[in-house]
């Protein structure tokens, strides 16, 4: 388990000397309902595997806590919805189609099933993404359950593993260069030449030619994109190359690596560094009691078109309300 971030990150706070600002590690003991246990903003890195965590970052959030990332959002977010949101936001990524469980939902029948068609027209699906091609879980991280298929017999034998989880069929990107970026505040980025096909600890490329400029600036403004359009505020982002198009192949990550092990030195002080600021942005901008989550521009535009449209459909129900009354 990762332990070099949140330590440096601690010690990195508090060696500023800050006299309004001071950061340690989380202490969870009673949780009451609605009740704010005093911190202003906490950096989440376990939630996504203890669910008891996750409740309790919705509680500190409601109650006025300032928790990174939204709890909520992590809740609903799924990579097909978030590659679905990526075309929306004009971010190219690989063709991919989902599909349903193997096997069925537990306390399902076949009634359940009435609106879906099956078997699926499987030979559009195929030819619509090609060989080879990755399967993979909708929801789901750290590369489990991933299959790489080079037909149609690799994928109904890796299929039938899959048990009850939710799969995407994706196209394969053969790749000329790779990024990893950091993306934190939906606003510091950095953009990391990378080699996934190395060991983990190689993965980060610290020799060979830079890669062009121009090609950084259109990775950086991929990556804020998407993490202003979901709504993390601490991100990485990974993109693939082909033919001069960078793919964005993994982007929702609610505790992404920053072991100093992985990352290498330098990337890590950057993390811990900007991690460090975005940390005492929030904590001086929170408000007590108040609502100090952040939220992407797909829910924030959902929001405020909604309420725009509610307050025109009042509008002119007052103005048809007047001009039958001036008729009478």
């Amino acid at each position: 388990m990762e332990r070099s971030f949140p330590e440096a990150f601690v010690e990195h706070i508090n060696k500023m000397g800050l006299k309004d600002i001071q950061a340690a590690p989380v202490v969870v003991d009673i949780v009451h309902q609605g009740v704010n246990d005093g911190y202003a903003v906490i950096i989440d890195r376990i939630s996504q595997d203890v669910p008891f965590y996750r409740s309790y970052l919705k509680n500190a959030a409601i109650s006025g806590t300032a928790v990174i990332n939204n709890p909520f959002w992590q809740s609903a977010d799924e990579k097909f919805f978030n590659n679905a949101l990526a075309i929306k936001l004009g971010v190219p990524v690989p063709k991919t189609v989902i599909l349903p469980s193997n096997e069925k939902p537990t306390d399902t029948q076949d009634s359940s099933f009435t609106n879906l068609k099956f078997p699926l027209s499987w030979e559009n699906i195929f030819e619509h993404i090609g060989w080879p091609a990755y399967m993979k879980p909708h929801s789901g991280g750290g590369w489990k359950s991933v299959y790489k298929l080079n037909g149609m017999e690799d994928f109904f034998k890796a299929y039938k593993e899959t048990s009850q989880l939710v799969m995407m069929l994706q196209e394969e990107i053969v790749f000329t260069e790779y990024f990893r970026c950091y993306c934190l505040g939906r606003k510091y980025v950095r953009v990391m030449q990378y080699e996934p096909r190395n060991p983990h600890h190689l993965r980060y490329v610290v020799s060979g030619p830079p890669a062009a400029a121009k090609m950084v600036k259109k990775v950086h403004d991929y990556v804020l994109d998407l993490c202003n359009g979901l709504g993390y505020d601490f991100n990485t982002v990974e993109m693939a190359v082909r033919d001069g198009v960078p793919y964005a192949i993994d982007f929702c990550n609610p505790a992404p690596d920053a072991d100093v092990k992985s990352v290498g030195q330098e990337n890590f002080e950057w993390v811990v560094e900007h991690a460090a600021k975005m940390a005492i942005e929030r904590a001086r901008a929170q408000k007590p009691g108040q609502d100090n989550l952040t939220w992407g521009t797909f829910v924030t535009q959902s929001v405020s078109d909604f309420g725009n449209t509610s307050t025109k459909s009042k509008a002119d129900s007052k103005e048809k309300k007047a001009k039958t009354t001036k008729k009478k």
